[in-house]
C-alpha cells in the first residue's frame, strides 16, 4: 500500500491540475469545488461507494455507470460529471478521492487559505466552528477552513494541526502527561 502512495499522489496531482485549469477557464471553480467537497463526503460516508470505486472485481463499465448515476443524483455540474466520466473511462476511479482532495488543497493554496485538522471529543455547533475559524485565522494570518473530526478518546479539549504546527489541549494528553510525571516522582 505504501508503494502506491507516490503513483496515486502523482496521478491525483495531474488530474486535479487539469480539472482546476478547466474549471478556471470555464469560470466554474466554486461550483466544481462544491461538487468535489460533496464527493469527498459521499466517499467518506459510504462504504459501498468506496468499495465500488476501488473494486477490481466489478467491471470498469459497470463502475463507470454506477459512479455517473451517483454523480447525477448528487446534482453535480456538467464539468464534474464529464470529469468523473473521463476518470472512470481511464480506469482511475480508485484515485477519485485523492484527486478531489488534491484539487481542493491546490485551490485553497491559490486562494491563500489554510486548512486546519481539528479533532474534538464531541461535535461543535456552528457558532463554535466560526469562532474557532476566526481564532485560527488570526494565528495563520489568513482564512482558515476546518476539517473537523470527532474522537471521544481525547475526552475533552481539542487537537489542532495547522500546517506543520500541532496544538494539543486535549484532556487525554494532559492526563497522560500527568501520569508520566507521577511515575517519574
Amino acid at each position: 500500500m505504501a508503494s502506491q502512495a507516490g503513483p496515486v499522489s502523482a496521478l491525483a496531482e495531474r488530474y486535479a491540475t487539469a480539472l482546476l485549469e478547466l474549471a478556471e477557464e470555464r469560470k466554474v471553480l466554486d461550483r466544481v469545488a462544491a461538487d468535489l467537497e460533496a464527493l469527498e463526503a459521499l466517499l467518506d460516508g459510504s462504504a459501498a461507494l468506496t468499495h465500488l470505486v476501488n473494486s477490481p472485481v466489478i467491471a470498469r463499465e459497470d463502475r463507470a455507470r454506477a459512479m455517473q448515476a451517483v454523480a447525477e443524483r448528487a446534482g453535480f455540474s456538467e464539468l464534474t460529471l464529464h470529469f468523473i466520466g473521463v476518470v472512470a473511462r481511464h480506469g482511475r476511479l480508485f484515485a477519485l478521492g485523492a484527486i478531489a482532495a488534491r484539487f481542493l488543497a491546490v485551490l485553497a493554496e491559490r486562494r491563500g487559505e489554510a486548512t486546519a485538522e481539528v479533532t474534538v471529543a464531541h461535535d461543535l455547533d456552528e457558532a463554535q466552528c466560526r469562532a474557532l475559524e476566526t481564532a485560527l485565522g488570526a494565528i495563520a494570518g489568513g482564512k482558515v477552513s476546518i476539517d473537523l473530526k470527532v474522537d471521544p478518546e481525547i475526552l475533552g479539549g481539542l487537537v489542532v494541526r495547522l500546517g506543520s504546527r500541532l496544538f494539543d489541549s486535549s484532556l487525554g494528553s494532559r492526563l497522560r502527561r500527568l501520569e508520566l510525571s507521577m511515575k517519574g516522582a
